[in-house]
């Protein structure tokens, strides 16, 4: 009867699995298909003639410039983010302080922010100091947008650290700061990693601040550098295609890399009773 029930399981979870990643089978096709096809063929069929060409295309026509910029910001965000988000959360879980719990409250609250109630004031702000279609603008504000939720996942995991370690530590004779760059940050490295690619999926896919802040395709990323492949009277939807299977690879690959370390991190994180 088990032997039964695991059949039914793994038959589930095949079909589920098959259910979700065929989406990205057919946009891989679709990007291999020009305009004809498309419209006029079977949407699910296969290609009559592989064009490679699409993909060659969009790079000619400036993708590799978003690509860079998508990396380069996402990779930037992600580090500011966790490196202040980890030393906001060591002077509030290890040091003891009467505001901790208060400025705690403070940066829990930017998580009831809704994106578009910021984008006013956020667009103001940077017009004063002259930041405005300047990718810096867009690495501070997923800097700050993602802090809450990332010290939110650490919280959990700097609690089940055991306060021997430090003390030994202080014993030997480190000082603050090597307590936290050398013993505190290299454990929390699990954690770390889950809350990398989440903060990753968030700044790569991003589209409503670099299309309010950005205007130059200097420095727009691949979600908002896709528009420019749709034209007033003739798309080319196999270049945005291209485009699309482009930046979705980034994703895919940091998940079959790091899928481990996502459910170590999720797992280690919660709170010990």
């Amino acid at each position: 009867m088990r032997r039964i029930g695991y059949f039914f399981l793994y038959v589930s979870l095949i079909l589920v699995a098959l259910f979700q990643v065929f989406p990205i089978i057919w946009l891989f096709l679709f990007s291999l298909k020009d305009n004809r096809e498309i419209f006029a063929g079977n949407p699910f069929a296969l290609p009559e003639s592989i064009r490679w060409e699409n993909y060659l295309s969009v790079w000619e026509a400036g993708i590799g410039q978003y690509f860079f910029n998508s990396v380069w910001i996402t990779a930037v965000a992600i580090l500011f983010t966790l490196l202040f988000g980890s030393m906001a959360v060591f002077v509030i879980t290890r040091m003891k302080w009467k505001l901790s719990k208060l400025v705690l409250g403070l940066f829990m609250v930017g998580l009831m922010i809704p994106i578009h109630s910021s984008l006013i004031p956020l667009f103001s702000m940077f017009l004063n100091v002259n930041l405005i279609n300047n990718p810096w603008s867009i690495v501070i504000t997923y800097t700050a947008y993602n802090l809450p939720i990332t010290m939110m996942i650490l919280l959990g995991f700097y609690y089940t650290i055991p306060r021997e370690i430090e003390e030994a530590a202080i014993i030997d004779g480190a000082s603050l700061h090597r307590l936290f760059f050398r013993i505190l940050l290299p454990i929390t490295t699990p954690i770390l990693s889950t809350t990398a690619i989440i903060n990753m999926i968030y700044n790569w896919n991003e589209f409503v601040f670099v299309n309010t802040f950005i205007s130059s395709d200097r420095y727009k990323t691949l979600t908002v550098g896709i528009q420019n492949f749709v034209g007033q009277y003739m798309t080319d939807w196999g270049a945005i295609g291209a485009t699309l299977i482009i930046s979705v690879l980034p994703i895919l690959v940091a998940f079959l890399f790091f899928s481990n370390k996502i459910v170590e991190g999720i797992s280690s994180s919660a709170v010990k009773g």
